[in-house]
C-alpha cells in the first residue's frame, strides 16, 4: 500500500478539500476514522477487489476453453454434414439404379429361364452384392444422420454455455471496476498525513508478521532452486517495476497470478492461471521447505499469490496502483505454499579439495 498511497498523496489534497469541506457552523464535525480503521477499510476493499479479479480470471479461462470447444464441435459438425450429404448422394444413386432395373424379370425367374445357369448364378452373386451395398449405404446414411443430429445439439449447447460465460464475465468485470472505484473514493478522501500514517501502520504490521514467522521457525532456510525454478524467478525479477493491472498476464502489466503463471510458462512449465487453481492443483509444501520459484498463497480464499525468491522474500504484483516488487514473505496473511516443479533441486556446487 505504501507505494500507491504516497504517490496519491499529492493529488489527494485537492480531492480532500472537496470531500472534507467544512460543514456549516451549526453542524457538529463528523468524527474522523482512526488510522487503524482506515487501514482496515482499505485492506478490506483491496481484498474484495482481488477476490473479484481472480473470479473474473477463472471465468475468462473457462470462456477460452469453451470457445475452443465450440470451434471443435463446429468443425466436427461441418464434417458430419459433408458425410451426410455424400451418403444421401449414394443413397439416391442406388435408388435410381433399383428403379431402373425394377421393370425386368426377378433374379430367380432369370435363373430358371437362363440358357447358361452358371452365368445366371454369377449374375445373381452380383445382384446380391449390390443388395448388400444398398444395405450398407442405408446404414451409413442413418448413422450419419444420427451423428449430425447429436453434434448439432452439442454445438448449440456449447454455444449457449459460451454465451452464459461471456455474460458472467461481463458482470464480474463490472464488480472489479466497482471495487476499484470504492478504493479510489476512499483514497481521495484522505489527507496526505492520513495516507502516510496508514502506510506506516501497514509496514509495521508486515514487519511484525514477518518476525512472528521467524520466531516460530516457519521461514525457510536457503535451498537451491531447480533449473526451471531459476528461470521462473529470473523472469519474474525482470518484471520489477511493471504496473499491476487486473486480468493482465504481461508483458507490460500483470496481476498477481498473471505474473506467477507467465513466469513458470516462460520456464517451460504450464500451471493454472488463477491463484485459487494454483493452490488447489499444485503440490503443497511447508513454508520452511520453500525453495526459489515456489509459490506463496495468501488469504483463506487463496485470492493472492507471489513467488518465493529466497531470504524470506517474494516477488509479486501486489494490487491496483502498485508495481511488481520484492516484498517480505508475510506481506499478506499466508495460507500456504505450493510447488510447480517437482524436479529434485540440484545440490550446491562444491569445490574439489
Amino acid at each position: 500500500m505504501s507505494g500507491m498511497l504516497l504517490r496519491l498523496a499529492g493529488t489527494a489534497v485537492v480531492a480532500a478539500q472537496a470531500v472534507l469541506a467544512p460543514a456549516p457552523a451549526a453542524a457538529a464535525p463528523a468524527p474522523q476514522p482512526s488510522v487503524a480503521q482506515l487501514l482496515t477499510d482499505l485492506q478490506r476493499l483491496y481484498h474484495q477487489t482481488e477476490q473479484a479479479t481472480e473470479t473474473y480470471n477463472a471465468t475468462t479461462e473457462k470462456l477460452k476453453r469453451q470457445r475452443a470447444e465450440v470451434a471443435r464441435l463446429d468443425g466436427e459438425l461441418a464434417r458430419a454434414r459433408l458425410t451426410l450429404r455424400s451418403g444421401r448422394t449414394d443413397a439416391g444413386r442406388l435408388a435410381r439404379q433399383q428403379y431402373q432395373s425394377s421393370g425386368g424379370l426377378g433374379p430367380y425367374v432369370r435363373l430358371l429361364l437362363a440358357p447358361d445357369p452358371q452365368h445366371a448364378l454369377d449374375e445373381g452373386h452380383v445382384i446380391g452384392e449390390l443388395a448388400r451395398e444398398r444395405a450398407r449405404t442405408v446404414a451409413r446414411l442413418s448413422a450419419a444422420e444420427k451423428r449430425t443430429d447429436v453434434l448439432a445439439r452439442a454445438a448449440r449447447k456449447a454455444l449457449d454455455t459460451q454465451l452464459g460465460l461471456a455474460g458472467r464475465q461481463k458482470r464480474q468485470r463490472d464488480d472489479v471496476r466497482a471495487g476499484l472505484d470504492d478504493v479510489e473514493r476512499l483514497l481521495a478522501a484522505l489527507t496526505p498525513e492520513q495516507i502516510a500514517a496508514v502506510a506506516r501502520l501497514e509496514q509495521q504490521g508486515v514487519a511484525a508478521a514477518q518476525q512472528r514467522l521467524t520466531t516460530a521457525g516457519a521461514l525457510p532456510t536457503d535451498r537451491p532452486a531447480t533449473p526451471r525454478g531459476d528461470r521462473a524467478v529470473d523472469y519474474a525479477m525482470e518484471q520489477l517495476g511493471k504496473p499491476y493491472q487486473w486480468g493482465a498476464q504481461g508483458p507490460d502489466a500483470y496481476d498477481c497470478s498473471g505474473l506467477t503463471s507467465r513466469a513458470w510458462s516462460h520456464a517451460g512449465t504450464s500451471i493454472p492461471r488463477t491463484s485459487q487453481e494454483q493452490w488447489q492443483r499444485l503440490r503443497r509444501v511447508p513454508l520452511k521447505e520453500l525453495r526459489p520459484g515456489d509459490l506463496v498463497v495468501y488469504f483463506p480464499e487463496a485470492t493472492h499469490v507471489a513467488m518465493y525468491v529466497g531470504h524470506g522474500q517474494v516477488v509479486q504484483a501486489p494490487r491496483p496502483g502498485e508495481r511488481v516488487r520484492i516484498s517480505p514473505l508475510a506481506s499478506y496473511p499466508v495460507l500456504g505454499a505450493v510447488r510447480p516443479d517437482d524436479t529434485p533441486a540440484q545440490p550446491p556446487a562444491t569445490e574439489a579439495g
